[in-house]
This record gives structure tokens, C-alpha cells and sequence, in this order.
């Protein structure tokens, strides 16, 4: 699943490509992927708009328009392609909007999980799917007062994946921000000690950055878009790796909440 580099990858990708267009219909072949409103309100809503920026909200983006703004999740196997108006369409493209140049933006989901909501820009904070979101993790009131007002008892791997904490944090990335910050990911959060909190905070914020900067982590299911994909998977230290890259002992998989969770028995100790 895209988690937050790939999402901002896919969003810098795209604000090359579809700044200032303006939509002069949409084409919706598989309704649940609109959320809300109902598909014809949102064909009628978005026509005429432009797209005059895109930004990111945790895994959400969020394009900008006069009016609104669209917000898509690409869930599992989301995608964004453009495509000239008389390409033929493929299977699995189940939106498209159409440019005023009569290019397209369409949207191919082989799972079908993604979902779109086009919401006011002036309510767009004020509900969901946005308004229950967490911290960024770059967010200055990110510190450890905040995570120790969150966390509870449940394993620290499955509240590192909880949107409403810190947003963005996905199976890989939280994978690796525990192995780098020394913590087993079965440790309940609400034991954890300050260092340990703030070395979360730091190692997210590291990991995160740097799979930005390589384009995310190819996975099966994850390209931003033709020709770019993520890099960050060379970098990856435990997360579907056999040998811990410090101390070299066996690396553990294990499930969580879940997820499969790789991590080094040696380095994270209980």
C-alpha cells in the first residue's frame, strides 16, 4: 500500500503534469470509488473546475480546485496516468477526468479500494475523511508530551499505524523507525520511556525524509507513475530482510495487529 513517501512522490509527479487544467467532464465507471457526494452531484460539482495545486494530508491527496478540493486515497493498488482523450481505456481505469486540452487524468485501481470525496475547500478540515487525522510528522507539536497523551497499552507497531496519532506511517516505514529506535514492536505504548518516544519521533521524520528524497519504496502494487519508482527499498534495514544489518543475527517475522512485522530479536529487545 502507498504509505506517505510514495503519496507525496505521486503528488510531486503529478503537479508537473496537471497544474492549471481545467476538467471539462468526468467519467466515473465504478461508482464506490466516489465517497461522497453521490457520483452524479460529483460529475456536475467538478466540472469546470482547476486544478490549481496539489497538497498531501497524511496518505491523502489533496487536489486543490476553485471551489473544492478532490481528495483520493489510493488504498492498495491506486494509480494516476495521463493519457491523450482518444487512448483507448484499460481495464481498471474507473475514473477519468478530462481536460479543457483534451487530455485525461485517469485513475486505475486493479482492486478497486480507492476512494474520492470532493468536499468545500472551507469545510474540508472540519470533516471527515480529514478531520480526525493526526500529527504530520513533521508537525513542531509532535514531541513526546503529545505521543504519551496518545498512546496506550496496545502494541507500539499497531499505534504507529494508527492514522489518528501520526498519519502517514505505514507496515514498512513503522517497521523500520522501531528497528532503528532499538524498540520491540509488541511493547505496549504506553510503557515506553521518553528517549524512546522522542528516538520514534526522530526516526520517522529521518526514514520518511529519505524515502522522499528516493521516491518512496517500490512495492508490487506501488509506481507514482511511468518511469518513476521508488528507490527506498535498497535502503530498507529490516523490513523483508533475513540478516540483522548491525549484530547479523537472524531477523524474526511475526504478525501484529495484523500486519507481518519484521524485526531483530538481538537489537529489540522486550
Amino acid at each position: 500500500m502507498p504509505e506517505l513517501p510514495e503519496v507525496e512522490t505521486v503528488k510531486n509527479t503529478l503537479k508537473k503534469q496537471v497544474l492549471k487544467k481545467k476538467i471539462a467532464l468526468a467519467k466515473i465507471y465504478w461508482d464506490n470509488i466516489i465517497a461522497y457526494p453521490k457520483v452524479e452531484e460529483f460529475k456536475k460539482q467538478i466540472q469546470n473546475q482547476t486544478i490549481n495545486d496539489i497538497l498531501r494530508r497524511g496518505k491523502w491527496l489533496m487536489f486543490e480546485l476553485d471551489d473544492y478540493f478532490l481528495l483520493s486515497h489510493l488504498r492498495m493498488e491506486g494509480k494516476y496516468f495521463i493519457r491523450k482523450k482518444d487512448d483507448e481505456r484499460v481495464n481498471h481505469e474507473h475514473v477519468i477526468f478530462r481536460f479543457d486540452d483534451e487530455t485525461e487524468l485517469r485513475y486505475h485501481d486493479t482492486r478497486k479500494f480507492g476512494k474520492m470525496y470532493l468536499i468545500k475547500k472551507e469545510d474540508v478540515y472540519k470533516v471527515k475523511p480529514l478531520k480526525d487525522l493526526g500529527k504530520e510528522p513533521w508537525d513542531a507539536n509532535l514531541t513526546k508530551e503529545y505521543l504519551k497523551s496518545k498512546l496506550n497499552k496496545k502494541p507500539i507497531k499497531t499505534q504507529l499505524l494508527d492514522q489518528s496519532i501520526i498519519v502517514g506511517i505505514g507496515n514498512i516505514y513503522a517497521d523500520e523507525v522501531l528497528f532503528l529506535s532499538k524498540i520491540h514492536p509488541e511493547t505496549p505504548g504506553n510503557i515506553l520511556k521518553d528517549k524512546d518516544l522522542e528516538n520514534i519521533i526522530k526516526y520517522t521524520r529521518q526514514t520518511l525524509e529519505k524515502a522522499i528524497e528516493l521516491g518512496g519504496t517500490t512495492v508490487k502494487s506501488y509506481t507514482s507513475s511511468e518511469g518513476v519508482h521508488g528507490r527506498f527499498q535498497t535502503q530498507l534495514l529490516v523490513h523483508t530482510k533475513t540478516i540483522c544489518p548491525v549484530c547479523h543475527h537472524e531477523i524474526s517475522k511475526i504478525t501484529v495487529g495484523g500486519r507481518g512485522t519484521y524485526f531483530c530479536l538481538n537489537c529489540q529487545k522486550r
